[in-house]
């Protein structure tokens, strides 16, 4: 049952896109301004133990992957395609598709991380001049995840937590984890209509994929033998399904405003068709061998 919302949104935008095109740009707007940041707020104002190291794990792996790939591939296009995820438009629905709401929190805090990361260095890649440090530093503070998290640590100055679960609250919380799911799944059906993938693309996405999982492995074990991050196995499963993800949709806009190109887009694209596979099968695979998922 989970499924059926994320698979109708996407069908929605796949098969009505001649008819929803013109307010694609809006539903991408509001996913990024308004429902993302309603999620962050709520997540940290009523805090779940190890959020705060979570976005600290998320945004030091998304280093570790950049640094990797540029070292072997000396490309840093392609290399913040592997480590600037789409946490937004993808993670979060698939998240809730897969895990349910209680994955909301980890995958929120993940997304932070990630987030921050591409906030900080997707300029710079892509940018072939030197970027001065007054403008990376404004772009970083006028950024959503960031505005949000600003919120919530002026709104945690004030115990909230007897509010978490009144129904007025429960009521905005629920419905906005709907748009969440409506609007990114709707927006990535219009975007993948009328995007054509070839064998080979798929193929070399679904390899770059897993080796990105075999190192997020070693990443969320390190994470638990080192980081105070809860013990819990959703916890951890929702952590590999994040590095599942495809590039960030937004790269192939900086690219394309920076260097005049939009190589990223064959990128993102087989990417993200690679991506949902996978999530798929890791989902299939996970319920399987555990049921209380």
């Amino acid at each position: 049952m989970a499924l059926i919302l994320p698979l109708i949104s996407f069908l929605v935008g796949y098969w009505g896109v001649h008819v929803l095109k013109p307010i694609r740009p809006l539903l991408a707007a509001l996913l990024a301004r308004i429902f993302i940041p309603l999620l962050i707020i709520y997540n940290m104002v009523f805090y779940k133990e190890g959020s705060l190291w979570l976005i600290g794990f998320s945004f030091l792996s998304s280093i570790i992957f950049f640094s990797i790939f540029y070292y072997f591939q000396k490309d840093k296009l392609r290399a913040l395609c592997f480590s600037y995820l789409n946490g937004a438009w993808l993670g979060l629905p698939f998240a809730l598709a897969v895990f349910g709401p209680e994955a909301s929190s980890t995958i929120v805090a993940l997304y932070i991380g990630g987030s921050l990361f591409g906030n900080i260095c997707a300029v710079m890649a892509v940018s072939e001049a030197k970027q001065d440090l007054s403008f990376i530093i404004k772009n970083v503070l006028l950024s959503p995840p960031v505005i949000a998290l600003t919120t919530a640590a002026v709104l945690s100055f004030w115990d909230f937590s007897p509010f978490e679960y009144h129904p007025v609250v429960q009521g905005v919380y629920q419905l906005n984890k709907v748009l969440v799911t409506f609007s990114g799944m709707c927006v990535l059906g219009m975007w993948l209509s009328k995007v054509r993938i070839g064998w080979r693309d798929l193929k070399r996405s679904l390899l770059i994929i897993s080796s990105r999982m075999l190192l997020a492995v070693l990443l969320c074990a390190a994470a638990y033998l080192l980081l105070p991050i809860p013990h819990l196995m959703l916890t951890y499963a929702v952590m590999l399904m994040f590095f599942c993800l495809p590039p960030a949709a937004n790269i192939v806009a900086l690219e394309t405003h920076y260097q005049g190109t939009g190589y990223s887009a064959k990128y993102i694209a087989s990417g993200t068709v690679a991506s949902a596979i996978l999530i798929g099968i890791y989902g299939v695979v996970l319920h399987a061998l555990v049921p209380g998922f």
